[in-house]
């Protein structure tokens, strides 16, 4: 008999939120950016979900909603099994102390006026979780798990390079101990070499402190490595959620095939070529978001059902769910790369895998 599963660490249910930017008119009706439109997904205690998209789908916005940088529009977010949505400010302080971030920007993450020492000691200082005396060892001790060296406490972020002032700003969410830790793309504004050593880093954290990641990044090829699952986003909403491997290997929603075929392979071997899928146009506004799927008017397969239903987030089996009305590969068992589905010309010349819509 096997163990029961654990209970989520981390849960969003129906998570929006809206920011609210004029009216249209005098006296009009006020606009809104719907920046996260009801997401809903499940974080379980050591795993890494990755969550990809294109820029301004509301993956970074996400990310603050989740430790509640933000306020919430609507919805429910639970962690631990606590409802934290409408907490306020002292309330969420247990919270805060297992829930961190690490942000996108190295250079303006860190206040340039403080030294390193201070700002990785201020959370152990606001939360009052070590004495004076043993504030200073525990800083040292932090610099030295990644990668740093204990001598460097007394000197200014603007001293250190751009992948240094990433593995401070780790240390500074290692700091209280947290179980969870958000990565709002904590490579990408970092070279290729430095992006692997920082990938490292966060693997090497995992194994030896049991974290729990939500990895946020643009880059498929850094998801395929970091996540054991993957979320999907476009224009707000999470379109689909499974395992990574099965994920690439056998995409459920037509965005996400379009997205993975524009990763690059580096291989010669033409056998190994990928036909990429073109989306024609560019993605809605959010303040106007259209109605029925909020992909079809990039979607080569849309129906009327599409141009008028929103797809709710379903089970499709083997962990996986998508919102779509005629998801690809549906049943299809095995594991194709996507050069090797079938493929179909659409409209403006471009082409992508089979579908079973009508």
């Amino acid at each position: 008999m096997s163990a029961p599963r654990p209970a989520p660490l981390l849960e969003a249910i129906e998570l929006s939120k809206d920011f609210p930017v004029g009216r249209k008119g005098p006296g009009g009706t006020l606009q809104k950016v719907h920046a996260v439109d009801k997401v809903s997904f499940q974080v379980w205690p050591g795993e890494t979900l990755g969550l990809v998209g294109e820029s301004g789908c509301g993956k970074s916005t996400l990310a603050r909603c989740l430790v509640r940088l933000y306020d919430i529009t609507s919805g429910t977010l639970r962690f631990q099994g606590q409802d934290i949505t409408r907490l306020g400010t002292r309330q969420l302080r247990p919270a805060r102390l297992h829930l961190q971030m690490v942000f996108q920007d190295p250079y303006s993450s860190l206040n340039p006026r403080r030294r390193v020492g201070d700002l990785i000691a201020e959370p152990l200082r606001v939360h009052g979780r070590r004495k004076s005396g043993e504030i200073d060892a525990r800083v040292r001790a932090l610099l030295g798990l990644v990668g740093l060296s204990p001598d460097h406490l007394n000197r200014f972020p603007h001293e250190f390079s751009g992948g240094q002032r990433q593995r401070i700003g780790i240390a500074r969410a290692l700091a209280l101990s947290p179980q969870l830790i958000i990565a709002d793309e904590p490579v990408s504004a970092l070279d290729v070499s430095i992006q692997a050593q920082i990938i490292n880093l966060f693997s090497d954290l995992q194994e030896q402190l049991g974290l729990t990641y939500i990895f946020i990044a643009h880059d498929l090829s850094v998801i395929r490595q970091v996540a054991s699952r993957t979320a999907v986003m476009y224009l707000g909403s999470i379109v689909e959620i499974g395992p990574t491997q099965e994920l690439y290997d056998t995409p459920a929603h037509p965005y996400t095939a379009a997205l993975i075929s524009a990763v690059p392979i580096a291989s010669v071997d033409p056998r190994k070529r990928r036909e990429r899928i073109v989306l024609a146009g560019d993605p809605p506004s959010p303040m106007d978001p259209p109605l029925g799927c909020r992909f079809h008017p990039r979607c080569s397969y849309s129906s009327a059902r599409c141009r008028s239903e929103r797809p709710a987030l379903l089970e499709i089996g083997n962990g996986r769910s998508v919102a779509c009305h005629h998801p690809l590969n549906r049943g299809s068992g095995a594991s194709l790369p996507l050069a090797d589905h079938a493929q179909v010309d659409v409209p403006g010349g471009n082409s992508g895998p089979l579908c079973s819509a009508p």
